[in-house]
């Protein structure tokens, strides 16, 4: 194999890892290096750019779960507080009949 060719697929394979890291599936990665060969740079950009859409779309999803998860945490610390407060209140109440 020739150092141009060799230095070409190290080039491929760097592309299909990255996009596998990106999670892009086999099959997209394969249109991306079909692309490449052919020098759609156009197409590669739109595909690039509607995956990254679905993965901001994602972490959008992930956030709104997380906030309901905080929410959660949220009124359960509030209404632990509240019955301490009551509890401390009631007692203080107690200490002042006696």
């Amino acid at each position: 194999m020739t150092r141009a060719l060799h230095k070409k697929y190290d080039s491929e394979d760097a592309v299909a890892e990255n996009l596998r890291d990106a999670g892009c599936s086999e099959e997209q990665i394969a249109c991306f290096l079909d692309w490449q060969e052919k020098e759609k740079t156009a197409d590669q950009l739109s595909m690039l750019s509607e995956h990254r859409k679905q993965l901001l779309n994602n972490v959008h999803r992930e956030e709104k779960r997380i906030d309901c998860l905080d929410y959660l945490v949220y009124q359960i610390e509030r209404t632990r507080r509240d019955r301490n407060d009551t509890k401390k209140t009631d007692g203080e109440a107690d200490d002042e009949r006696i």
